[in-house]
């Protein structure tokens, strides 16, 4: 199973619904891009609680006035079918406030950095 897109399934429609945060099972990758998340300002908090064999991670929706942070979501490299970049073909707009998600040899990280850094990789997701 793609615990990636189960992720993003799940908040979004935990937005659809007006929900105020989310548990989710604890995995490394799904940390990482939560973390990334909240630092571009889609969520306010991602927090890794439990103990070792009950992790969960726990995410707290971020709403602006009511309407969600987060307008959409877009699970771009799929099991079955892997999409890769490279850093000169990495398109970064200032107007909108569209993430790109990419996996580089040095990390998670998101599109803008993986250019500013000259590192392509594996686009993992969009959000909008």
């Amino acid at each position: 199973m793609d615990t990636i897109a189960d992720m993003l399934n799940r908040i979004k429609n935990a937005q659809k619904v007006g929900h105020a945060g989310l548990d989710l099972p604890f995995s490394k990758i799904n940390f990482e891009i939560a973390k990334i998340l909240a630092q571009e300002g889609f969520l306010s908090s991602a927090v890794k609680k439990g103990a070792k064999a009950k992790e969960r991670l726990e995410l707290v929706l971020k709403y602006e006035m009511g309407v969600p942070a987060i307008q959409d979501l877009k699970r771009v490299s799929k099991l079955g079918q892997r999409c890769f970049i490279k850093a000169d073909k990495i398109k970064v707009t200032k107007q909108s406030r569209k993430l790109t998600i990419i996996s580089t040899s040095r990390g998670l990280m998101t599109g803008g950095e993986a250019r500013k850094k000259k590192l392509g990789g594996e686009v993992i997701c969009e959000i909008w």
